[in-house]
């Protein structure tokens, strides 16, 4: 072994972890302050979008449009880059949908304000509150059954250098990179949805791989260098696995970047909302395994008062 070329990584967690929970703590205070927006998929309500030409402000819409309607909405103004058209988005969330003579109300309320705008109804679309938090619960459902069976079946699969331990630190992992999806969808004022969903479905499955990767480098170099400390095990094994971790991640990272910049100038806001957080997603999941899982898992062994990678 050339422990020249290897990284301590466990020497440098403290690092890490102040890394992580410096972002934690800028997620934490960016729900305080731009609170958590759920999509209209999850809370129900109705989705109204306009087309106009000239300039509308979206807090002065959002005031005209809570009056037509006597009820809390949010709004929106995007722009499509390669058409120029300009949209303004109302969400209104509620048990019931808009009959036609209050979305006639609205209207004409919005048209009264803004006169010069050209403003024009192009789309109209109705959720059902049950069907929303059905599908929320379900949501997750899925993304707490997924993080629990990763957890059992590392386990079982490196049940030797002690599954448990090894288990729970993958799932720490996991719960870091759905944490950091989740903050990146507050920070950036991204509604939670199904995007939200199906971002992190995807980040466990690729975050878990990469573990269970450096995981098997420590059980076979402990075959290999069985007098050698868990601490010297683990970070050779991260240092082998670390090209493979950050090539794998940037062809993740340019493919993703890609949909996102051509989501942005065709305005296409449902994939510009995934293909974000998913970039984010992907950092942070090369990041925990590299520098989370493996420095955790090292402390929680040396915690239990062993030295060796499988407890011998």
């Amino acid at each position: 072994m050339n422990s020249n070329k290897v990284i301590n990584f466990y020497g440098k967690r403290w690092v890490y972890f102040i890394i992580s929970l410096t972002f934690m703590t800028i997620g934490i205070i960016s729900i305080f302050l731009n609170g958590v927006q759920l999509d209209i998929q999850f809370k129900g309500g109705s989705l109204i979008k306009y087309t106009y030409t000239g300039d509308v402000d979206a807090n002065t819409a959002s005031d005209v449009a809570t009056k037509a309607l006597n009820m809390p909405v949010t709004t929106q103004t995007t722009t499509d880059i390669a058409s120029g058209q300009k949209r303004l988005i109302i969400n209104v969330s509620g048990n019931n949908g808009l009959d036609a003579s209050v979305q006639q109300g609205l209207d004409k309320a919005l048209k009264d304000k803004f006169p010069d705008a050209g403003l024009k109804l192009s789309d109209s679309s109705i959720v059902e509150a049950y069907y929303g938090q059905r599908f929320f619960r379900n949501g997750m459902i899925a993304i707490f059954l997924s993080g629990l069976l990763v957890m059992v079946y590392v386990w079982y699969r490196f049940n030797r250098m002690g599954g448990l331990s090894a288990g729970v630190m993958a799932l720490v992992a996991l719960l870091h990179d759905v944490l950091v999806v989740f903050f990146t969808c507050v920070i950036f004022k991204i509604p939670i949805g199904d995007s939200f969903v199906a971002v992190a479905l995807t980040i466990i499955g690729y975050s878990v791989n990469d573990t269970i990767v450096i995981y098997d480098r420590i059980r076979e170099n402990y075959r290999n260098l069985p007098k050698q400390p868990i601490e010297t095990i683990t970070n050779l094994s991260i240092t082998q696995s670390i090209t493979r971790s950050i090539n794998t991640n940037l062809a993740v990272l340019i493919s993703i970047s890609i949909v996102y910049v051509l989501a942005l100038i065709n305005g296409i806001e449902s994939i510009q909302s995934f293909a974000l957080p998913m970039a984010i997603g992907s950092i942070s999941g090369c990041y925990s395994t590299i520098c989370i899982a493996g420095p955790l898992w090292v402390m929680w062994k040396k915690h239990k008062g062993t030295n060796k990678a499988f407890g011998r």
